[in-house]
């Protein structure tokens, strides 16, 4: 079967519903996760565009979920914010995660759920032992040790993305998941830098981002982010330095990973991600394929993946990662630089 595919639900306003995207490709997915109404993920809140209310989001995503899980495919809930504020450590939040899973389980069915927080790991696992549970990729576990520290609490785990390129990391931590009947993931397609210094500070402001965006807010531009980094086309070559892998490329992980996560619950095209990574070829702007993508910021200039050269994973699963000492992602990154117009 070679490996399948775990695809983020994307609330499509016009045209192909979600479901109809993962019908079509349904032989090569898993499982689709997806994020609940009126409670924080880990992106912004679904059907909720700066107070203006989607009133249909609700029953458009229970439709949609129904027909996805009548195809065979699994369903994963999204309970991955890292922060829920005062509720973090209440009996007020705990009884909302086991509403929403009573209620999923009734109405659509529920395979599994992955978190960030470990109050919501361990409420569900006390009250749901039934369900998955999953560690989300945003907790940043790429050891054995930290993965020993949850172990109680979850079921399986979404590594560390900065490790996607060290296979050394990946049978180590492959190894002891064996050894421990765990699971463990991959995402494949992020398009945040390696090793990101206000990595933590985003997420937090993604999980309060409905309280953020109702108040007046400092509008200069701050840097330490990508999108500062990546205006200046001097930083460039860093895009090819992080953890995405290219659809090329994904073959190599079929003896560690039966699923593979992408991302694209907030791509513009998120068919053209699966059709990409599905069919393991793609011919145009890389850029585009990931979450986030940064193409604008590089207009007219487009990443060809037609151009990468032959040794491009090879070379880059295989080197020391000392990127500051290292020319060639610069090298190639000339080699792949195309102007459009």
């Amino acid at each position: 079967m070679g490996i399948k595919f775990s695809v983020g639900y994307q609330l499509i306003k016009e045209g192909k519903l979600f479901k109809d995207v993962v019908e079509e490709f349904k032989e090569k997915i898993e499982e689709v996760y997806f994020p609940w109404l009126n409670i924080p993920t880990g992106r912004g809140p679904l059907g909720d565009e700066a107070g203006y209310i989607n009133w249909e989001a609700q029953q458009q995503l229970e439709y949609e979920l129904k027909a996805i899980k009548k195809a065979g495919i699994k369903l994963n809930l999204l309970l991955n914010a890292s922060c829920y504020g005062r509720l973090s450590l209440s009996a007020n939040l705990a009884n909302t995660v086991i509403s929403i899973i009573e209620y999923l389980k009734e109405t659509t069915g529920l395979d599994s759920v992955t978190a960030f927080s470990p109050v919501i790991a361990y409420v569900i696992k006390r009250n749901f032992p039934d369900i998955e549970v999953r560690a989300s990729v945003n907790m940043r576990l790429g050891t054995v040790r930290a993965m020993e520290y949850v172990a109680e609490l979850f079921d399986s785990f979404v590594m560390q993305r900065e490790y996607n390129r060290d296979f050394e990391r990946i049978e180590e931590l492959k190894g002891w998941c064996e050894r421990n009947s765990k699971g463990l993931g991959i995402l494949v397609n992020s398009g945040c830098l390696n090793f990101c210094a206000v990595q933590f500070f985003h997420d937090n402001m993604i999980s309060h981002e409905s309280e953020i965006f109702s108040t007046a807010n400092i509008t200069e531009e701050i840097s330490g982010n990508c999108w500062s980094l990546y205006k200046d086309q001097k930083n460039w070559a860093k895009i090819l330095q992080n953890s995405w892998i290219r659809p090329e490329d994904i073959h190599n992980y079929k003896n560690y990973f039966a699923v593979v996560k992408l991302a694209t619950r907030i791509n513009p095209a998120p068919e053209k991600i699966i059709k990409a990574y599905c069919e393991g070829r793609f011919e145009g702007n890389l850029l585009d394929l990931f979450e986030p993508s940064h193409s604008k910021l590089l207009l007219p200039y487009i990443i060809d993946n037609s151009k990468f050269p032959p040794d491009w994973f090879e070379k880059t699963s295989t080197c020391d990662k000392k990127c500051d000492s290292c020319s060639y992602c610069a090298e190639t990154l000339k080699k792949v630089l195309v102007k459009q117009f």
